[in-house]
């Protein structure tokens, strides 16, 4: 390969990634519920559209949603309490909560724009409605963070430095939330939702202290052989438990 030739592609490399930088700055701005600076390349419109996109997928892939009404109307009800004493009212957002059938898999995850799962084995774990508002809560605040907004964002980003194309796939991106490959939160994201979580349940009049019980579920469903915290994009169960202890106490100093 000619000298010229591999400088061209240099320039042309080095012309790319400054585009990608500059884009990626112009997306910054202030998160309104969290204050925390983000990069985000969704409107609220576009989140919600690719939620209700995903969703069916979703629900299909724990077996459907679960048959009793009766469970699924105290779900809607925390959910709806928490989002209808809190900032979450004020967003643009249509918050939606859904109860798979899923006996197995003992998880909750939430898509863009306010979509909200949550599978029947963990539901079935939990020992009050406390601790369903704890987990729902946590939910909502993923939301609130634009956390999947984030990592579409900054997956963005690396697919113009890669490809040098800007466009945002949205039938694409629903298919990846439906493979699971964006539902992936990191830690940070984690703890931010914990903390956002004991706000909204403290709002809405449930008792904070039971989202340590959720923690302490989930750290005794993971078993004695769950990965170390350095080791996995979640924070360890006890980390957890010592962060949602400090908001606690950081939020009943602040009433």
């Amino acid at each position: 390969m000619r000298r010229g030739s591999i400088k061209i592609r240099i320039l042309i490399f080095v012309a790319v990634a400054a585009f990608a930088f500059l884009r990626k700055c112009s997306q910054e701005e202030v998160n309104p519920y969290t204050g925390k600076k983000q990069a985000i390349s969704l409107s609220p419109q576009e989140e919600i559209a690719i939620g209700l996109q995903s969703a069916p997928g979703m629900a299909q892939q724990h077996g459907g949603l679960h048959p009793r009404n009766d469970y699924q109307a105290l779900v809607d009800d925390i959910g709806n309490k928490l989002v209808n004493s809190s900032i979450a009212k004020d967003t643009p957002y249509k918050y939606e909560f859904h109860l798979l059938l899923d006996e197995n898999t003992i998880n909750a995850f939430a898509l863009p724009g306010g979509q909200i799962f949550i599978t029947f084995a963990l539901f079935s774990k939990l020992e009050n409605q406390d601790q369903l508002a704890g987990v729902l809560g946590h939910e909502i605040g993923h939301v609130l963070g634009k956390h999947s907004n984030e990592r579409i964002s900054n997956a963005n980003f690396w697919k113009v430095l890669a490809m040098g194309s800007s466009a945002i796939d949205m039938g694409g991106l629903a298919q990846q939330f439906g493979q699971g490959q964006l539902l992936k939160n990191g830690r940070g994201d984690e703890l931010e939702s914990d903390e956002l979580g004991v706000l909204l349940m403290m709002k809405a009049g449930y008792n904070p202290e039971e989202m340590v019980g959720v923690m302490e579920i989930l750290k005794a469903a993971a078993g004695p052989n769950r990965v170390p915290e350095f080791q996995s994009s979640h924070p360890d169960p006890e980390n957890r438990i010592e962060k949602i202890r400090e908001a606690i106490k950081k939020y009943k100093n602040a009433s």
